[in-house]
């Protein structure tokens, strides 16, 4: 039997919802909402859900990862109870249950206590930087090995078991059965969506905004890879320095509408950003700009005279690797499109 949390409510405004009580059932947002189906009432279960306090119920869906904040239900909202929001703050909450360590939902709660994270490894940094004399040569080897050192420990120790926990609650204590060979037959969903994010297509009027988030989703990944395994700081290969320029100008160019648009707060996304959202889109702004001042600096051979923007450099690098992509926002991407893999193992 399900237990009912009373305090839920409470506990979710922590995350970023605090109107979905106004909700008085009138339908609109299904009626409203392209991934309502006759067999889904989408999103007004996770709404009853949420007012109920089924946390149960709620740590065992996927719904709120298949929505992807079109905002159309919460502009149609006759109430403003903004159930847009709600399953934003639901993907929050969700991450931090996931979350083995904890530290997702202490970070997501407290703003005092994120900034105080970034202040920390900004320390970090720059006792490594006196440690090497502030050397140019060792700081950037130093930010090449740490980049593939954290990838692997990041991944292997906290974000694998997170995967795994969240496998927990939507398949195994559901007592969803799965066959082995539906597993493998359909890993194929897992990076289709991954590499595409092809969900957004079903909400109406997003294929602009789908097309920004592929592109970024490309762009990242691409320079990713051209930092860390090609070595584009310190490759001589003109097909990789085009390559790691064309990458972070992307990445540049695309986060900077994403910045704008929280900025404005004209899209209903937009409106009720919480620091997580803009600590993502800000840093991921400062990857792409700093990476490709860094490279350039290199090719103007003027870097070694501006070391600061290494350092600023290293700075963005090791708070996104270790606070953002663990523990924060950017560890949606993978949560969804995990989320569309234990859907499709879920179809009878």
């Amino acid at each position: 039997m399900s237990r009912v949390n009373p305090k839920f409510a409470t506990e979710l405004s922590k995350y970023g919802s605090s109107d979905f009580n106004a909700c008085f059932n009138c339908g609109n947002c299904t009626a409203t909402c392209s991934l309502s189906t006759a067999d889904s009432s989408f999103p007004r279960e996770m709404i009853r859900y949420t007012t109920l306090g089924l946390e149960d119920e709620i740590k065992a869906s996927l719904k709120p990862w298949e929505c992807y904040y079109c905002g159309e239900c919460s502009s149609e909202c006759p109430r403003e109870a903004s159930p847009g929001e709600l399953m934003m703050s639901l993907r929050r909450y969700l991450t931090a249950q996931y979350d083995w360590t904890g530290l997702s939902g202490l970070l997501y709660k407290s703003l005092p206590l994120s900034i105080a994270a970034f202040i920390l490894t900004f320390v970090g940094v720059m006792a490594f930087v006196v440690s090497v004399g502030f050397e140019l040569e060792k700081m950037i080897h130093f930010g090449h090995m740490f980049e593939m050192i954290a990838i692997g420990t990041v991944g292997v120790l906290i974000l694998l078991p997170n995967v795994a926990r969240m496998w927990y609650f939507t398949i195994l204590k559901p007592k969803v059965k799965v066959p082995f060979m539906k597993y493998v037959k359909s890993m194929g969903e897992l990076f289709v969506h991954m590499f595409t994010q092809k969900r957004a297509l079903g909400c109406d009027d997003n294929q602009f905004r789908w097309f920004e988030h592929f592109i970024l989703v490309i762009g990242y990944l691409s320079l990713l890879f051209t930092t860390v395994v090609l070595d584009w700081f310190a490759s001589e290969y003109l097909f990789v320095i085009i390559l790691g320029y064309v990458m972070s100008a992307i990445v540049f160019v695309v986060t900077i509408d994403f910045v704008l648009s929280r900025m404005k707060k004209k899209k209903e996304v937009s409106k009720h950003s919480q620091p997580s959202d803009i600590f993502f889109v800000v840093w991921l702004f400062l990857m792409g700009l700093t990476a490709f001042m860094v490279r350039l600096f290199i090719d103007l051979d003027i870097l070694e005279m501006n070391k600061w923007l290494y350092v600023f450099h290293l700075t963005v690098l090791v708070q996104w690797a270790l606070i953002i992509v663990p523990f924060g926002k950017w560890s949606h991407f993978l949560y969804r499109s995990f989320a569309m893999y234990f859907a499709k193992l879920k179809e009878k």
